[in-house]
């Protein structure tokens, strides 16, 4: 690779002093080498800052720029954007704190994105792995299983397919349109950082931080799925997704405030995806809404007008020649 910029490697770290050092490791060990690490310690209670500095010596002999921080607790995405904000990268790679990146993840995300302007992230599989590190399947309920025979979802991506009845080799793979109904997006994903020009980054208003994400970036630009594991998602007893009723609320926040920012778009900004799915309603299909996206003909005293509104507010007006 001649182009070799530099890729900002963001952790947002919290009680995972098991699993931390193992995380940084599988940074350390990426066959791409521009790297800078940031990592943020977001008020853990147990020993996860102690094990990050720990490593420190190893990672500033290996990447081009190291920091380390600590702060009192104050949650996800008041984390995540200050790791953005400090970020000198042109592109980010997000990794948990208890994941682990295969080598040459970045390498192939990073070759992808140079090679391929019009997408702004791209993402590969995620083979599972357990509180050991060793890897595992799934059940029909997302237990953990060591035998392929006894396994109905062999990875993330093998159940998110499956599960939605999507195909992530199709063209339709991070649409605003399909993303809106769920996110499938897997982990350990490469961004583009200048998508952050147009698109939204977190906030507390959308607790479901993916795929808030997921949506903003598909707005304005493409996503792309690689079919092959640069990924170990760790599934033990502490993972949130595991808690349902709180996911529940969370995805219920995340649509109302989407639906809240949606009306404030510059239609001329986004892909036509996202004109399209406004146009014929889909987003609320789920609900019996069967339009969202409305055009009147109207009169304003002696004038003919077309107004265009968007959950009932209006975009647009302009006269009609008589």
């Amino acid at each position: 690779m001649t182009n070799v910029p530099l890729v900002s490697v963001l952790i947002p770290a919290y009680n995972h002093e098991q699993y931390i050092q193992e995380t940084i490791t599988s940074i350390l060990n990426q066959s791409y080498k521009n790297i800078e690490l940031i990592v943020i310690n977001d008020g853990s209670s147990d020993l996860t800052y102690q094990k990050i500095c720990e490593m420190e010596r190893f990672c500033r002999d290996r990447f081009s720029r190291v920091v380390f921080e600590t702060q009192e607790n104050k949650g996800t995405c008041d984390t995540l954007n200050r790791l953005i904000n400090i970020s000198l990268g042109e592109y980010i790679y997000f990794i948990a704190s208890d994941d682990l990146a295969k080598p040459d993840a970045i390498e192939k995300q990073l070759t992808f994105l140079i090679n391929n302007p019009s997408y702004s992230l791209v993402v590969g599989d995620n083979e599972i792995v357990d509180e050991n590190g060793v890897v595992c399947y799934w059940d029909n309920k997302r237990n953990n299983v060591y035998n392929k025979n006894d396994a109905v979802y062999l990875t993330f991506a093998d159940f998110l397919q499956k599960d939605l009845q999507l195909n992530f080799l199709f063209d339709n793979f991070g649409t605003y349109s399909s993303l809106y109904l769920r996110n499938y997006i897997p982990n350990g994903y490469l961004i583009r950082k200048s998508i952050f020009r147009k698109a939204d980054i977190f906030t507390k208003e959308a607790p479901l931080e993916d795929w808030y994400l997921m949506l903003q970036i598909s707005k304005y630009s493409k996503l792309k799925y690689l079919d092959e594991i640069l990924f170990s998602y760790r599934w033990h007893s502490n993972n949130s997704i595991k808690q349902s009723s709180r996911m529940m609320l969370y995805e219920r926040k995340t649509r109302n405030y989407e639906e809240k920012i949606l009306g404030k778009i510059k239609l001329n900004e986004v892909l036509p995806d996202v004109i399209d799915t406004i146009k014929h309603g889909a987003l609320y299909k789920h609900q019996g809404i069967p339009n969202i996206f409305e055009i009147f003909t109207a009169r304003k005293g002696s004038k003919k007008i077309k107004l265009i509104k968007l959950f009932g507010m209006k975009l647009f007006e302009f006269q009609i020649n008589i």
